[in-house]
């Protein structure tokens, strides 16, 4: 077919193809021009496939700046157009060949669309009176059935990504405080004590007898370490992930600030005799000890996180992995 009428990029258009999805992505093109090039009449629809797999070559390959990582503009550009080229290649092929599209759509299908979707059940009917091949009076059905199945394959990803930014947000909003309380202790160190007094041995603080501005600092710079050493503990039970959003790694972020700040609450909640026993912590040792216990607690609560981050990354599903067989959960 001719494509000198596309208004796209080149087909070899250059860009940074650092990333993995964009990897992937620009392979995908590549192999579905060369069906396009092989089955293309002039038609609209060949036209149309045309125009789809050059918007998604040029969104793959483009450089994007943080505002489009975070709402995955890049990423929904590039597939929403790979999906659409698919199921126009769909309605052009031969009625020959079209039972090698049946595998592909029928596990596309099973990956991403609930046992009680009418069309996988409707597709799957159709196919055992077919002894599994896909026949033409049934290719409508097998593209709705296979937009279908990449819609919800996208939603996956856009709950993904969403669930993604939540956690970041929360990391930076954790970091922020850190921040101020480090701030305030520094500029107003009699305002922010993180010092105990016992009647047999005088006072202590963290750093010596008396409080000094560095002390806030050194307890989250204490905490944060312990929240590190416990998240490197934790990571056997996180898996890596195909995605274009680096989900696990935000959630290893968000331990660092929310250890810093637990180290200096968790002080703050001893100082005021909250922990029964625990008001009268008489060494810097003692204090700075506590610190890290505090530090490596904020695991208690973001671990939590880590548990729904492997729910949301278990519900993203791809060819790699897998078909779900479970039945979906009734009301």
């Amino acid at each position: 077919m001719s494509t000198s009428a596309s208004t796209g990029p080149p087909r070899d258009a250059a860009g940074p193809r650092t990333s993995s999805w964009r990897q992937q992505a620009l392979a995908v093109i590549a192999e579905l021009q060369t069906q396009l090039d092989r089955l293309g009449d002039g038609s609209a629809l060949a036209v149309g496939a045309q125009r789809h797999l050059d918007v998604a070559r040029q969104a793959a390959a483009e450089q994007h700046g943080l505002l489009s990582a975070l709402t995955g503009a890049a990423v929904d550009r590039t597939w929403a157009n790979i999906h659409q080229a698919e199921a126009t290649l769909l309605r052009l092929t031969p009625d020959a060949e079209l039972p090698w599209w049946s595998a592909d759509v029928l596990a596309r299908a099973a990956q991403h669309l609930g046992p009680g979707d009418p069309r996988r059940a409707r597709l799957e009917a159709r196919l055992r009176k077919t002894d599994g091949r896909l026949v033409p009076e049934d290719r409508a059905l097998a593209v709705s059935t296979l937009q279908a199945a990449n819609v919800s394959a996208q939603i996956e990803k856009c709950s993904l990504r969403s669930f993604r930014n939540i956690v970041l947000a929360s990391a930076l909003i954790m970091a922020a405080i850190a921040v101020v309380l480090a701030v305030v202790g520094f500029l107003q160190p009699n305002k922010l004590r993180l010092c105990f007094h016992d009647p047999s041995t005088g006072p202590a603080c963290p750093i010596r007898s008396s409080p000094d501005r560095w002390d806030v600092a050194i307890v989250e710079l204490v905490g944060l370490a312990a929240a590190a050493l416990t998240g490197a503990a934790g990571l056997r039970h996180i898996r890596g992930t195909a995605t274009p959003y680096t989900l696990p790694m935000t959630l290893a972020l968000l331990k660092l600030p929310a250890g810093a700040v637990s180290a200096v609450l968790g002080l703050l909640l001893v100082q005021g005799g909250f922990v029964p026993g625990l008001s009268n912590l008489d060494t810097s040792a003692q204090i700075i000890a506590w610190a890290v216990v505090f530090g490596a607690a904020q695991q208690l609560v973001t671990r939590l996180v880590d548990a729904q981050g492997q729910v949301v990354l278990r519900n993203v599903r791809d060819s790699s992995r897998a078909v779900d067989k479970r039945p979906e959960p009734t009301s």
